[in-house]
């Protein structure tokens, strides 16, 4: 390891604490401490980069009126290098270090880099294949940190995580994408963004087996919607038609997956077709779960739900009769628990100066 790397350290002595970046390619997570360790601020906000710098340039400079940037550490990862904006992954992490480190101090500013630690941006993007996509080991180191075994499982607006731990060490057997969508430890759907044909291809309706219509006419949001579960603040995107977000006109972006009109079916025929949806999505996410304790987790393993979309790891867990824990309660004890939960990479890089006993698999 080199000797200017800072790993689960204070780099420098911030004045007004420290700011955590997660950022997505669809969403941008930001988490402030100040420097007794109190959380003062956590939000998310849209930021669709495959259309460009714009939306993040935005929320940046909106950030600068309402935080102290310049007098802030500020430590980013980042999964917004998968984006089609960039040729590749390391295309995608030197250009948003350099763009972040005009945006930002960059004497104080540092990336998260997996089993180095925290690097400085001056030197960032000679580790882009630790930086790239590493936003769920952060998350998991924490998580490691204080609960002895489990998996954790971050369910997002687009992408599933479910990465095991035991005895306080990582399990893990990827760390790209390519390599975490091999082992199980990655799923790409989520509660918001995930086209319904990519969650099954056939439905019961009206006692028939329908296929699906492959289009991008609704999304798992629609489903979520239908069925009570969505938070409010977790569809930030226009839906799949451009129209609302009325469980109405979820209903009728759902009737076109199976070729019909709102008013070929019930309320309650709308409402049955989007429980299955839902309980296909949760076989997926409870046949993972159990692949990952088949490496042999302690029969304690407790389950941590993180992301927008966690209620779901609560149902894996009630399904297989698991213990659970809302990240949110190990992350803060404060007024930002839910928050800190939805944006749960943003909070854990505020965290690992405390997590040095975590060891990346």
């Amino acid at each position: 390891m080199s000797v200017y790397i800072s790993t689960w350290s204070w780099a420098v002595s911030p004045e007004r604490g420290v700011i955590g970046w997660d950022v997505g390619g669809a969403h941008l997570k930001v988490a402030w401490q100040d420097r007794r360790g109190t959380l003062r601020r956590v939000e998310i906000r849209a930021t669709p980069l495959w259309q460009g710098f714009e939306s993040l340039d935005l929320a940046i400079r909106e950030l600068a009126q309402e935080l102290p940037l310049q007098m802030c550490e500020h430590r980013v990862t980042m999964t917004a290098e998968l984006v089609d904006l960039f040729d590749d992954r390391r295309s995608g992490v030197c250009e948003l270090v350099d763009w972040l480190s005009v945006r930002l101090p960059p004497q104080q500013l540092f990336f998260f880099a997996g089993q180095e630690g925290f690097v400085p941006a001056a030197v960032a993007s000679n580790f882009y294949e630790q930086i790239a996509s590493a936003n769920w080991l952060a998350t998991t180191s924490f998580a490691a940190s204080v609960i002895a075994s489990g998996v954790m499982i971050d369910v997002g607006s687009t992408t599933s995580d479910l990465l095991p731990f035991d005895k306080h060490q990582l399990q893990n057997r990827g760390f790209t994408d390519r390599e975490r969508l091999l082992h199980g430890e990655m799923i790409y759907a989520g509660i918001v963004r995930t086209p319904l044909m990519a969650i099954t291809d056939r439905v019961p309706f009206k006692g028939d087996w329908l296929t699906l219509a492959n289009e991008h006419f609704a999304t798992t949001a629609d489903i979520y919607r239908i069925l009570g579960d969505l938070p409010e603040h977790a569809d930030l995107y226009p839906a799949a038609d451009g129209k609302g977000h009325s469980i109405t006109a979820s209903m009728r972006r759902l009737s076109r997956m199976i070729g019909a009109d709102l008013g070929d079916g019930s309320d309650a025929d709308w409402y049955r077709l989007a429980a299955f949806f839902a309980d296909r999505q949760l076989d997926a996410l409870s046949l993972t779960c159990q692949r990952q304790f088949s490496l042999g987790l302690a029969d304690s393993a407790t389950l941590i739900g993180a992301g927008v979309g966690r209620f779901l790891v609560q149902r894996v867990a009630d399904r297989l009769g698991c213990p659970y824990i809302d990240i949110g309660q190990l992350l803060t004890q404060g007024e930002y628990g839910a928050k800190a939960a939805d944006c749960a990479p943003a909070v854990a890089l505020l965290r690992l100066q405390q997590c040095r006993s975590a060891v990346c698999a």
